[in-house]
């Protein structure tokens, strides 16, 4: 499986050791990460989205039976101390334990929380993990949080998390300095998702990751699945007819709208695309963040498909672009939306990485 050329060591290390769960046609996993859950205090990211994501877990998740995974950097322990946060959430806590009555909970560390390694008490101290494997059929999808594939950030760790945590607490925190971790830093967060990219080409597996914020979904961002979709209607305006001819061109429109949107806000950022070779092979995903302005991203595992999930507040105007039956569906006697971004069977994910890596 692995090359002698390995330049992912922790990564395989984790593929190796990890907790494996086997799924079946009728498995159901919700996937979120990155809460970066706080004191409820106004520095607390997670409060304005606490609400749906409380709504849609009691509402949706647990009574369509599935089980939960929360992949890292769930606490933002560089910022409160533990007890702080728990005494402010212990309610979601309860309601994140429910979901073993539909097969499991789980939840993975990131950077911001791995402190939890040497909490005494903590919790949901027995469902912590560093890394989960699920497998399907005869393959793999290995869900971490993804900050082990920067080699500076992981080995460094204890000497570097100790001055991040005290410039947090004590001086960015009281003077109202943003949080500038690594997912907001374009150029990082590339070099990670293309290390793991690396990875999981070279070990014929699909990886879900969190930390770097950025939804992905086959390993395309929202910027690259735009360019390829266009590529994609502009071939097929050659053998169309009228008025298949008119509705490409509509559709063209609105997704160069969309683009330009995406470049206008990207240069605020420094935008990077995501694409890592000429031909985009699909063995990254990335659930995104619970801790967005106008909502959250979440990954589904649904009966053999995979779908990336985007939850928000009805109450914004925001068009959706997407060429699936995307339109939003509100959840019951809520203000809350979902709605699909992309979707795939996890048969044709596993045959394109094969057919391509």
């Amino acid at each position: 499986m692995f090359s002698n050329n390995n330049k992912h060591p922790h990564l395989d290390k984790l593929l190796k050791k990890s907790k494996r769960i086997a799924l079946d046609g009728d498995s159901r996993i919700l996937i979120l990460s990155d809460l970066h859950m706080g004191n409820g205090g106004r520095r607390d990211e997670f409060r304005r989205n606490a609400g749906l994501v409380e709504s849609i877990l009691k509402n949706y998740y647990l009574p369509e039976k599935y089980s939960l995974v929360l992949n890292g950097d769930v606490e933002e322990l560089f910022k409160f101390p533990l007890d702080s946060i728990v005494s402010r959430w212990r309610h979601l806590y309860e309601l994140f334990l429910r979901f073993n009555e539909n097969g499991f909970f789980l939840r993975t560390f990131g950077n911001h929380d791995v402190s939890l390694l040497d909490e005494k008490n903590y919790l949901l101290e027995p469902y912590l993990l560093e890394s989960l494997r699920l497998s399907y059929n005869e393959e793999d999808l290995l869900i971490f949080h993804g900050h082990q594939a920067s080699v500076f950030l992981w080995e460094t760790y204890p000497l570097v998390s100790r001055a991040v945590v005290w410039f947090l607490r004590y001086i960015a925190k009281p003077f109202g300095i943003r949080n500038f971790s690594i997912a907001y830093n374009s150029r990082r967060r590339f070099a990670i998702e293309k290390s793991i990219y690396e990875f999981s080409n070279r070990a014929k597996i699909v990886s879900i990751i969190g930390h770097t914020h950025r939804p992905l979904f086959e390993s395309l961002s929202k910027v690259d699945y735009l360019n390829y979709r266009i590529e994609e209607l502009c071939r097929s305006f050659a053998t169309a007819r009228e008025p298949e001819r008119a509705r490409i061109r509509d559709r063209i429109t609105l997704l160069k709208a969309e683009l330009d949107s995406c470049f206008r806000q990207g240069k605020k950022i420094g935008l990077r695309s995501g694409v890592y070779n000429n031909l985009t092979i699909p063995s990254v995903f990335n659930s995104g963040c619970a801790i967005g302005k106008r909502g959250i991203t979440a990954l589904e595992i649904d009966r053999e498909k995979i779908r990336l999930i985007y939850w928000y507040n009805g109450k914004q105007s925001r068009k959706f672009i997407s060429d699936r039956d995307s339109r939003p569906v509100r959840l019951d006697g809520t203000g809350f939306y979902r709605i699909v971004l992309n979707e795939d069977h996890l048969d044709y994910v596993f045959s394109r990485l094969h057919l391509l890596a």
